[in-house]
């Protein structure tokens, strides 16, 4: 937004600080500590339930939903995994197995960059999805005992 960006450099000149000085000098302060919690599943489960939910997404209907959308495959917004395959299934590029296939291929690559990107968060507390069943369990893997 080109009224923004005028803003921004009206503020940067006032002020002579940079917009990431501005931003923490306003920061609201609250009254409560964040926790950033990662599901920790290992990586044989992980990728197996991304391929089971890639075959019910299917039985559901994603082959449709995407044909309905194949006028607007150029959008940025469908330029995602699902999408993007599929698309090449229609215009002939893949099969409908190897388009599925692929799916899950980017589906699995998708999720090992996300657990990639969390890793550089040493604050990060990783939970087993089964710690939630219990709640003891769930505030000793989180550190919060002390709390």
């Amino acid at each position: 937004n080109p009224v923004r960006v005028i803003r921004a450099l009206e503020l940067i000149r006032l002020t002579g600080k940079k917009m990431a000085a501005i931003f923490a000098q306003n920061a609201v302060q609250r009254n409560f500590t964040t926790r950033l919690i990662v599901l920790d599943v290992p990586r044989k489960e992980l990728y197996e339930r991304i391929n089971r939910r890639v075959d019910v997404m299917m039985d559901q209907g994603l082959l449709h939903e995407a044909m309905q959308l194949v006028p607007y495959k150029h959008k940025n917004a469908l330029q995602t995994v699902g999408y993007k395959e599929l698309f090449d299934y229609f215009d002939g590029h893949l099969d409908l197995v190897g388009a599925v296939d692929l799916i899950k291929q980017n589906s699995r690559r998708y999720a090992k960059r996300q657990i990639t990107w969390f890793k550089r968060y040493p604050e990060a507390v990783w939970v087993r999805p089964e710690a939630f069943e219990n709640m003891e369990v769930l505030v000793e893997q989180m550190g919060l005992e002390n709390d």
